[in-house]
């Protein structure tokens, strides 16, 4: 191997001078040719380097940032959860993909300018931009891995920094920038990075086509039932869906198109249904166990969705309930442990009034049942979520007098992190399950069962979601994203 690189010098493109804006769209402008120039500069060196043109010294750029600064403790509108800072200070954010982000950022932007009336500067900040996300939109350009060059890769290029990719800012109490300032945002520029290169390892597709409303499920039956709505929503050219993407960023956009089905499914597949501003709805299969759901809404949390919501499936645990039946959680049994860390199990995860109204108006609206007829096939009350499958093998007495002490009507492994971690990322959860059998009555899930099952309730359960999930859509942000879920110390931006 050769020497290593003498840091003689650190090449970074031209300094340039942070600037105040009074109006959003400009701003936004401004991220885009910061963002711009310092991909364009880590990119072009980067080929270089590949082609073996070997550095001097080392090559960098900073991600860009927003910035402002307020001395007045006026009080904003204290109905609003977000658009405004908490106190008199200075607060930053690093930005990453203002491409992608545009309409978030021209909308919380706005809202700062609107609140505060004090402009936001736009500059570069001192966190530096890893070689590895910069060149992540390139088609033709990839990173080779550590050893395969004939110098150290971090010699010469920044890399990814956990102590800038991270979760500090949604799990703590008093946290403060490297340089003093407060945070402006729920995630770091590294932070959001990381989480868009995982989005599409795991559910081969882009960010691009995550809409703002999530449907969680641990089956494959919902996709086909999805894709079977998706076509009839795309046949009807009043419906406002433009069009269908699958695995591997396939996207269609009129009924009839086939879709190839991929060689290789990811490890949690994902459909789209887009329609303008990100209004469609997303169903990702999260697979079985609350690790994938931690994955997944790790991840798509930094795409700041308007609502996610669970319609898996669940094993009923009181008699009087039947295969087919709906439950609406209003409270979780936490007992799947991969969140315990970041969200202690003395914290509430409460049920939020305006997904819990959307989801039993829309079981009314599928179902045709009304007021206490409702009650005849559906249930509210508590979903208790374990981290063992098979933990009816188990001696039973523990575990049965928690559920029953808990008021648990169902189990399953995957609502609880859902749900918590929509608490911890401020995005607003709910869980609509269905009982697909009842381990403690003798109504195992059996192959001929589940057959049956799946041909009579899938269809109606997507369907739930989907309208429930409409009838969000047409609420106001400001409602949606309510005070609940907000803490002492709170970001502007959602």
């Amino acid at each position: 191997m050769s020497a290593p690189v003498a840091d003689t010098e650190t090449l970074t493109p031209p300094t340039v001078s942070a600037e105040e804006f009074t109006d959003a769209a400009a701003a936004v402008e401004r991220l885009l040719e910061l963002y711009s120039s310092a991909t364009t500069f880590l990119c072009k060196h980067f080929s270089q380097t590949i082609a073996g043109k070997r550095p001097k010294g080392r090559i960098r750029a900073f991600y860009p940032e927003i910035r402002i600064t307020t001395t007045s403790y006026a009080q904003i509108d204290t109905r609003l959860s977000f658009g405004h800072v908490h106190e008199p200070g200075t607060f930053s954010t690093t930005v990453t993909r203002p491409d992608l982000f545009r309409s978030y950022l021209v909308q919380q932007i706005g809202l700062l300018l609107e609140n505060h009336g004090v402009p936001v500067s736009i500059g570069l900040s001192q966190t530096p931009m890893p070689v590895h996300f910069a060149v992540a939109g390139q088609k033709d350009m990839t990173v080779p891995q550590d050893g395969a060059m004939d110098f150290p890769l971090r010699d010469v290029f920044d890399v990814p920094d956990l102590s800038t990719t991270n979760d500090d800012i949604v799990n703590g109490f008093g946290f403060e920038n490297p340089d003093g300032s407060a945070p402006l945002a729920p995630f770091t520029a590294q932070r959001v990075d990381y989480s868009l290169a995982r989005l599409s390892h795991y559910m081969a597709t882009a960010p691009e086509h995550f809409q703002n409303h999530i449907l969680f499920t641990n089956y494959q039956f919902y996709f086909e039932e999805f894709e079977a709505y998706a076509r009839a929503q795309l046949a009807d050219p009043d419906s406002g869906y433009t069009s269908f993407v699958g695995t591997g960023n396939i996207e269609i956009t009129d009924a009839d198109t086939p879709m190839p089905a991929p060689a290789k499914q990811p490890q949690m597949p994902t459909f789209h249904l887009k329609r303008e501003g990100g209004g469609g709805i997303t169903l990702v299969n999260i697979g079985v166990g609350p690790s994938n759901a931690k994955t997944a809404t790790d991840h798509i949390a930094v795409l700041r969705p308007h609502a996610w919501i669970m319609v898996g499936h669940c094993a009923g645990l009181r008699n009087s309930q039947s295969l087919g039946d709906f439950v609406l959680a209003h409270a979780y049994l936490r007992e799947d442990h991969v969140l315990d860390d970041d969200l202690p199990v003395w914290v509430p995860v409460p049920a939020l009034a305006e997904i819990q109204i959307a989801l039993e108006q829309a079981v009314a609206g599928v179902t045709k049942l009304e007021g206490f007829d409702l009650k005849r096939i559906m249930r509210t009350g508590t979903v208790a979520s374990l981290d063992n499958r098979n933990w009816e093998l188990r001696d039973q007495s523990g575990p049965v007098q928690r559920l029953s002490q808990s008021r648990a009507i169902a189990l399953d492994m995957e609502s609880a992190t859902i749900a918590a971690n929509g608490f911890r990322f401020r995005v607003p959860y709910g869980t609509l399950l269905c009982v697909s059998d009842k381990p403690l009555h003798g109504e195992l899930k059996l192959p001929g069962m589940a057959s049956d099952f799946y041909t009579t309730q899938v269809a109606r359960h997507l369907h739930i979601g989907i309208r429930a999930m409409e009838s969000l859509r047409e609420m106001p942000l400001e409602r949606i994203h309510s005070r609940k879920l907000r803490s002492f110390e709170e970001t502007a931006f959602l």
